[in-house]
């Protein structure tokens, strides 16, 4: 990754292309995923346009992680030239506690570096330790490479993120995985009840911080971290009503771009008591 980082941003896209294909002739297991995703989240799209699609986000899977060799790798000259901050910054400036609600669309990683070189105040983030001590340092480092950013280990538990957001700090929260039926609800997304961890809500209300969501899309240049406005009347008192409302704003971030969302993912695994799976005899 150190190596391509200095190679033009057109040749390490096309190589991303080429070898996003080759990822989906061999990835098996994932494709079936995306397409299964696919499948349910968009009925109204015919067999044909669902692979076309499913091809497309593997695509734009491969070419955003050779990316991560420029974005944490290259001189920090090029890294601005390539990231761009746009939308509603003045919620992201102003006092106050600040929750950012950052989709799991491929550009997560760009959005978080933009956010911390163009906005001077303290950051930080969740993440679960990876099982690989070197890859574990690498994407630590990478993700904290630019301002003042605090990683928090989802095992710290709540109080650590209180405290980071008490503290100034904007919290980049990722909250749209099915991590389990453990500390979830079953909110609908896209039409089909999904686990939903209900942290965006959860923090938001004990941290007293506005929520902002920031998308992230890959661009011909690079990428657009677009920050949206706060949400107004959120938190409210329920917590399930909150979590399917992140839902219900999430599909209309995916329909702008829906081949840049992380479909390979397993985002209907758990599935309420006596209802049958959808994966079959795909592994996680």
């Amino acid at each position: 990754m150190r190596a391509i980082a200095p190679l033009p941003l057109p040749v390490l896209r096309a190589m991303g292309w080429l070898l996003g294909y080759l990822v989906y002739l061999i990835a098996r297991q994932r494709r079936r995923v995306a397409r299964i995703n696919l499948r349910l989240c968009f009925p109204e799209l015919n067999e044909r346009q669902r692979r076309v699609l499913a091809r497309r986000n593997c695509v734009r899977f491969t070419q955003a992680f050779l990316d991560r060799g420029w974005l944490w790798h290259a001189d920090p000259a090029v890294v601005r030239r390539r990231l761009q901050l746009t939308g509603a910054i003045e919620d992201l400036t102003r006092p106050g506690p600040v929750l950012i609600f950052a989709p799991h669309f491929y550009g997560m990683d760009a959005g978080g570096s933009a956010i911390m070189m163009y906005v001077p105040r303290a950051g930080s983030t969740l993440y679960a330790p990876q099982r690989n001590p070197a890859l574990d340092a690498w994407l630590l480092a990478g993700r904290t490479r630019f301002g003042d950013i605090k990683p928090i280990a989802r095992s710290e538990g709540p109080k650590a993120v209180v405290r980071a957001l008490r503290e100034g700090r904007m919290l980049y929260l990722l909250p749209d995985m099915d991590l389990g039926q453990r500390d979830s609800v079953f909110v609908p997304f896209f039409g089909t009840d999904a686990a939903t961890v209900p942290s965006l809500s959860r923090f938001a209300r004990l941290g007293h911080a506005r929520v902002v969501p920031v998308v992230t899309r890959m661009t011909r240049d690079g990428y657009e971290a677009h920050v949206h406005p706060a949400w107004t009347d959120y938190p409210s008192d329920d917590t399930v009503a909150d979590t399917a409302r992140m839902n219900r704003e999430l599909e209309g971030y995916i329909r702008a771009m829906p081949d840049q969302y992380y479909w390979v993912h397993k985002r209907f695994k758990t599935r309420p008591d006596g209802e049958a799976g959808f994966y079959g005899g795909v592994r996680t």
